[in-house]
């Protein structure tokens, strides 16, 4: 019989095909029986706290820092270590060692006294405050602002309502604008059908269950799709390790106030209020085309949650001179934080906010 040559890596009785073998079993056996670390892998300072929001200073890493102070604002129903997974894996720690001065406003769960707070409450009180914060303790009058998903919201927000402020530059990740381009979401939260004051009215604050559930239901398939693929790549240590991280922070979902879901299911959802410029807050019309500051935003182009309909108009209606949209392969947190970040987007935002921040 004529030699058929190496064997397939593949094929069952290889050795690569056994050394996987030993690593899947190994690594399923671990993710059964080892509870994940806790998220979060930097260094950093609590600042202040109010109720539901902390402002963190990170510890720099960097004896040469840049001057103008960023400000990093999270998404109300997530905590802020998804950009800190692991050593390696953490966008904090890239921006800490390129010579950053980070702060970032994170969130706890609400509690009942706090139903009250409302979308105007996130960015005229909240965002306001720590902006506040941030220039008295760098010094600095000029600061940067990033909001990741509906904390990009707020800082656009909070940009257009404060076109003078000293916000030198205004970075968006994965962020909503054209709200009435999300297809199946449109239609699981008819108005017709979806009774978000009487949602609200009874349960005061909205369990992080029924928005993880809600976000379940645009890509159902995953149910079945991603612990098959978890398995097919238990092999992989580092996919492992990656996968645990984020599975850990999915879990962290939190909840939120009553009236600020109520905000935003109907101002931006059903009115779309935002994108058409009717939004009013503090007896003032929210238009985007009075942001001033230099602009970015990073889109993912396979994001289930916030498609790229919903978010690439963004940009275009934006007022600034000075304005860059960048479209990334990935979904939409592996897009900020999965391995293939590292390559893919943080160098670009390090490039264009480096340029911005002297």
């Amino acid at each position: 019989m004529a030699a058929t040559g190496p064997l397939d890596p593949l094929l069952p009785w290889s050795p690569e095909a056994i050394r996987r073998a030993a690593r899947r079993q190994k690594n399923g056996w671990d993710e059964i029986t080892f509870p994940t670390s806790a998220g979060g892998v930097s260094k950093k300072e609590t600042i202040f706290r109010k109720g539901t929001m902390s402002l963190d200073h990170y510890e720099a890493r960097s004896l040469e820092i840049y001057r103008v102070p960023l400000l990093f604002v999270m998404p109300p129903t997530s905590k802020a270590y998804v950009f800190d997974l692991l050593p390696g894996q953490s966008f904090f720690e890239f921006l800490l060692e390129a010579g950053y001065d980070i702060y970032v406003m994170d969130w706890s769960n609400p509690g009942m006294h706090e139903k009250h707070l409302d979308l105007e409450h996130y960015v005229t009180k909240f965002i306001d405050r720590c902006a506040s914060i941030v220039r008295e303790r760098s010094g600095e009058k000029d600061i940067s602002i990033a909001g990741y998903c509906m904390g990009g919201v707020l800082s656009v927000i909070y940009a257009a309502l404060n076109p003078q402020a000293p916000i030198r530059n205004l970075i968006c990740f994965t962020t909503p604008f054209d709200w009435s381009e999300w297809g199946l979401f449109n239609k699981l939260s008819d108005p017709a059908y979806f009774n978000v004051d009487q949602m609200v009215d009874v349960l005061g604050i909205i369990p992080a269950d029924l928005i993880s559930s809600s976000l379940e239901m645009l890509r159902p398939a995953s149910k079945i799709a991603t612990p098959i693929q978890v398995w097919d790549n238990m092999w992989n240590d580092e996919f492992v390790r990656s996968n645990r991280a984020l599975e850990r922070w999915a879990g962290d979902a939190l909840s939120v106030p009553g009236e600020y879901f109520r905000d935003i299911i109907k101002e931006l959802m059903f009115k779309n209020s935002l994108f058409t410029g009717s939004l009013v807050m503090g007896g003032r019309t929210v238009r985007v085309e009075e942001v001033r500051a230099s602009f970015l935003h990073a889109v993912a182009k396979h994001d289930h949650i916030v498609p790229e309909a919903v978010s690439q108009e963004l940009v275009k209606h934006i007022g600034s001179e000075d304005k860059q949209e960048i479209v990334v392969k990935g979904g939409h947190v592996s897009v900020v934080a999965g391995a293939n970040a590292i390559q893919r987007l943080w160098p670009q935002i390090d490039q264009w906010l480096g340029e911005r921040s002297v």
